[in-house]
């Protein structure tokens, strides 16, 4: 089903309203919050940090409110005090979806989401035996060189790449978790801007939908993505 792609993400959250610019911040401050606090503060050396703060760039988020998230993951200020969350459940229409919570309070957390997958027919259930953790990252055709298209491919393979497609906005590029980083560190020394590299839960089995459940799981996702305790979600539509 188109609309639900990686790509999708990207549009939505650099077209994101004014009105909902509070949210964003937010949810990009605690993503991080918690990279630093995983991994030190310094974007030279911490590889999910460097992707975090490029995506709060990537929607105008200010440099102070950056910087004051990077000291709270380090402790060098107070209201580090986040958690990572899984949730797993049956969207509308059948749908499949994990939702990921970074979160200062799991008792809201847990309660907004799953007040959202009640809201549209769906419930908290068992659906992460369909789902496995790959590395995934996407740049835009634009990014990519004119000739030497192939040998980039070859090298992207060398350092541990298992699928690259392309599709109509760029490459989206799959790794093991574990070589995340090297896959990375190919696109960056050829000057390649990514628009995201990140851990992410992709399905094994996709599932495809009619129009009119297409118009109920947009409104779940939508209200998804406009929940602060929400920091990502995946899904098994296509």
């Amino acid at each position: 089903m188109a609309g639900h792609n990686k790509w999708s993400k990207v549009k939505h959250i650099k077209a994101v309203q004014d009105s909902k610019k509070a949210a964003v911040f937010t949810k990009m401050a605690n993503v991080i919050t918690m990279a630093a606090r995983n991994g030190g503060g310094d974007p030279e050396t911490n590889f999910e940090l460097r992707m975090a703060i490029d995506r709060a760039k990537s929607v105008n988020m200010p440099k102070d409110n950056i910087e004051r998230a990077i000291k709270k993951g380090t402790g060098e200020l107070s209201g580090g005090n986040l958690e990572e969350l899984y949730y797993e459940g049956i969207g509308p229409a059948n749908s499949q979806f994990i939702v990921k919570s970074v979160t200062d309070n799991r008792n809201r957390s847990a309660a907004n989401v799953k007040h959202l997958f009640n809201k549209y027919g769906g419930n908290f259930a068992s659906v992460m035996w369909n789902f496995k953790q790959k590395g995934v990252i996407i740049a835009r055709h634009e990014e990519l060189p004119g000739d030497g298209l192939e040998e980039l491919e070859l090298d992207l393979i060398d350092a541990g790449a298992q699928d690259i497609r392309s599709e109509q906005e760029g490459w989206t590029i799959y790794t093991k978790p574990t070589e995340l980083k090297q896959v990375s560190n190919v696109l960056e020394n050829r000057g390649i801007k990514m628009e995201s590299a990140e851990l992410e839960y992709t399905p094994q089995d996709t599932q495809q939908l009619s129009e009119e459940d297409q118009e109920k799981v947009d409104r779940f996702i939508s209200e998804l993505e406009d929940c602060e305790d929400v920091a990502d979600y995946y899904t098994n539509l296509t």
